[in-house]
């Protein structure tokens, strides 16, 4: 069972979950969706998606969990949020999310997740810092064309664009670009030997 939720060994496993324990994932997947709450509370309000860190931090869970795990801890988080836990974006929950003008992010980011972790397996991640933003980069312009599908199903196709998906691709690039730089300074730092 626990070769479900992580695989026996990953090149990349700075957290060495791939080692752990079924019960031990499962505290992980739980911290993972406190962490996923967290980042969506910092946000910055537009109309009509907020820009917040969730990108960011998924994405993150994804290449550091495996993307088995990562897609799970964000499957288990949004299902906190649809039993009306104040989890997402602004404190919200409940089923309205998932129907309004978010439910097109919502629904990319298990997708999102698994996705950077798939290709954190294939080695783009760590030391490797261009394909590490791309991994992220990728995976972030997947979450805003399925949003932005959404939203212009909603309001039209225009206006999806203009208000859904442009104003978030320099966000985008920075997230992704953090995403990578954080992962390469845990790359190097696994390397390094301890003193002690």
């Amino acid at each position: 069972m626990a070769a479900i939720l992580a695989p026996a060994s990953r090149s990349f496993d700075p957290l060495g979950i791939s080692g752990r324990s079924l019960p031990m994932q499962v505290a992980l997947l739980l911290i993972g969706t406190g962490v996923l709450a967290l980042a969506s509370q910092i946000s910055v309000p537009m109309v009509p998606v907020p820009i917040t860190l969730q990108t960011l931090a998924i994405t993150m869970i994804g290449v550091l969990y495996g993307w088995r795990l990562g897609a799970l801890t964000v499957l288990a988080w949004l299902g906190e949020a649809m039993m009306g836990l104040p989890v997402l974006a602004g404190g919200s929950g409940g089923l309205a999310p998932f129907v309004g003008p978010t439910a097109g992010y919502l629904a990319a980011f298990p997708i999102i997740a698994a996705l950077a972790g798939y290709l954190a397996e294939k080695g783009w991640t760590g030391t490797h810092v261009v394909k590490s933003f791309l991994a992220h980069f990728s995976a972030n312009i997947l979450c805003l064309a399925i949003g932005g599908a959404w939203l212009a199903y909603l309001i039209g196709a225009e206006k999806g664009l203009s208000l859904g998906v442009t104003p978030f691709i320099l966000g985008a690039v920075l997230k992704s670009a953090l995403a990578a730089a954080l992962l390469m300074a845990l790359a190097r730092r696994k390397a390094q030997p301890l003193d002690l």
